[in-house]
Parts: C-alpha cells; structure tokens; sequence
C-alpha cells in the first residue's frame, strides 16, 4: 500500500511539474519573451531594406532587447505569416514597413489583439485603428524637393515633362506625387512644362489639388511600381510614342533611384535627346555614381540612420513605459496616426561630399569621379 502511496505521489508531482514547465515555457513565448522587437520589411531587393536591417540589428547592441527581422518578398501574404510569426515569439513592439499599406491592415489588428503596440515604419498603413504610431521623412516634401529641382532646372517654356510615380499599393506614392504636382502644376499651367506622357496628367493641368481618385489616375498611367524594369519599359514606350517636339531638353519626374536610373538609360540613349534633369530618391551608392558621372541629376537624401533610430527609440521608450516624443499625425483613413517625422535633404553633384562623404554615410573610397 505504501509503494502504491509513493507511486501515486511521484506521479502527481511528476504532472504538477510538467504544468509548471508549460506555464513558464507559455509565459516565456508570450509578452516579455526572447524577441522584444519584431520588424517586417517589405523586400531584399532594393538596397535601401538590406541597409535598413543591418542600422536595426546596431541599434540594439549592447542593450538589453533583442528583435527578429523578417522581409516579406513583396507579398502581402508572405508579410501577415511574418508578423504571425513574429507574434508567435511573444513581441512587445512591431516595426512594419508595409508592402501595401491597406492589406497590411489585417496583420497589423492580429498584433494589437495580443497587445503589441505597431510602429508604421516609412510607409503608412492606411484603413484601420490598429497603428499607434508612425515613423517617417516628410514624403511630401520629397517631391516638393523632387519639383522644385525641375522647376530650378528648367529653361525657357514647353519643356517636356516625363512623370513617374511608385506603385499605388504604397501610399508614400501618393503624398510623393502630392508634393510635387504642387509646386510643378503652376509651371504646368502657365506652359514652363507640357506633359508628354499621361492623359490624364494634361486633362487636370489646371487643378492645384488633386483628390486621391484623381492621383490614383494619373498613376494609373506613370507608375512603376517600385520596379527598375517596368520604369525602363514605360520610358521605352513613352519615347517610341511620342512626336520629336516632345524631345529634345526634358524634364523627368523619377520617384526614387533604382527607376531614375532605369529611366536615364533610356533617355540618354536615345539620339533626340540632346538633355535630361532626373530626379530621384534615396541616395543608393549606384546613384551617387550615376550624379558623379553626369547620368542622373539629383537625389533626395533621406538618412535612414536617424529613421531607425527614431523608430528604435520610440520602441525603447514604448518598453520602457514611457510616451514616445511625435511631431506631428498623419489621416490613415480610419484614424489620426501620431507620427515622427525626418527631414530630407537635396544632393546633386555640387554636395556630394559634404552630405554624403563628409558626414560619415558613404567612404569616399566607393566612388569615382568626386572632387
């Protein structure tokens, strides 16, 4: 009877520990577990995502948070696995950069269930309550900046004009296009510029502000959708197009580097045109050759290390039990995002050096050509 006594005993510590172990294992995976900072990013493709991941991973050395980043390959159903994944880690905080910023609506409710607090990182997520806050440079200055230079560039009138805009899925698109049709459509009104490739561009010429239906049109039309390829085949078609009076010195509307390039090649190939000003966006290394090298005018230098370090900072405080600092809110459609915002810089070949070498960005060793 005893050993039966002793054996029941031993079994039932034996259960009681193995509830132990779950509960601690549970509590472990859940909040306050192995991965403080989970961090989506939207591809491995573009240069500026993989520069991104490494400033991330520094930001935390030596502290006593970890994160976990996940890239989502261009996919909005490879981007909701990872913040599930991520979530499944037990997350206190989520930094997303979102592929589309209205599908990642969905990914970002399951996180705000399990009461993660959600960084919009760069991009915004638009159409739901579940961001706290946002993280981001001024995207409307940045095609200020981007028509502003044209404008600064252009001679005499009926300069052709070439628009480009990023994919309709990223927000930023828009409120990159919103700047810049602002400062260019006066000068597209008055006939400095003539748009030679969007219809619907030319149709609303004379209307200073575009409702978002009308931006969505015309980037219908110009849009590459973040992708060097499809920005070469549109300047392509576009050139084979239109008549020679629509040639020769040209004003180009380029959202960021990799399409700027694509599109200088393009325009600099072909014998018609005898002078391009190209804008751009990011300041990746092969850009800044391209502006030494006299192919691509100018690029909107947003330093990404003060970006992540606003979004890890006001990760760190959201852990900490502090108020993050903010700026300013943006509208997401459903609510008012509380945001951090950045601000950008324009550099062309005359600043170069001091930007980008002077201040620690870049090694002078990377590049030809600077003086």
């Amino acid at each position: 009877m005893k050993k039966t006594l002793k054996a029941l005993t031993f079994g039932l510590v034996a259960i009681m520990l193995m509830f132990v172990l779950a509960a601690c294992n549970s509590e472990s995976s859940g909040k306050g577990g192995a991965v403080s900072v989970g961090i989506v990013l939207p591809t491995k493709d573009e240069p500026r995502w993989v520069q991104d991941e490494e400033r991330f991973k520094a930001a935390l050395d030596g502290s006593d948070y970890t994160t976990e980043i996940l890239f989502s390959q261009g996919s909005s159903a490879k981007e909701k696995e990872n913040v599930e994944t991520l979530i499944s880690k037990g997350i206190d905080v989520l930094i997303i950069a979102p592929h589309d910023g209205a599908a990642a609506g969905a990914s970002v409710e399951a996180a705000k269930e399990e009461g993660i607090t959600v960084i919009a990182y760069d991009r915004l997520i638009t159409d739901t309550e579940a961001v706290d806050y946002y993280v981001t440079f001024d995207s409307v200055a940045v095609g200020e900046a981007q028509g502003q230079y044209l404008i600064d560039n252009a001679e005499g009138t009926g300069v052709p004009l070439y628009l480009y805009a990023g994919a309709s899925s990223d927000n930023n698109a828009f409120l990159f296009f919103e700047g810049a049709w602002k400062v260019l459509q006066p000068k597209i009104a008055d006939g400095t510029f003539v748009i030679a490739n969007s219809s619907e561009a030319e149709a609303l010429k004379d209307k200073s502000e575009l409702t978002r239906d009308e931006m969505g049109a015309i980037l219908g039309q110009v849009t590459t959708n973040w992708d060097p390829s499809e920005a070469k085949n549109k300047a392509e078609t576009h050139l084979t197009a239109v008549s020679e009076d629509m040639k020769g010195d040209v004003a180009i509307l380029a959202p960021n580097d990799g399409t700027a390039r694509a599109i200088a090649d393009v325009f600099g190939s072909d014998p018609a045109i005898s002078n391009y000003v190209v804008t751009g966006q990011d300041a990746e290394k092969a850009s800044i050759q391209y502006i030494l090298d006299g192919k691509q005018t100018m690029t909107v230098f947003k330093d990404v290390r003060t970006l992540v370090s606003d979004a890890m900072g006001m990760a760190i405080d959201i852990l900490e039990d502090k108020t993050p600092e903010t700026t300013g809110s943006y509208d997401n459609g459903a609510t008012d995002v509380k945001a951090k915002q950045t601000d950008v810089i324009v550099v062309n070949k005359e600043n170069v050096q001091s930007e980008l070498i002077d201040s620690g960005y870049y090694e002078a060793s990377e590049f030809t050509g600077l003086e």
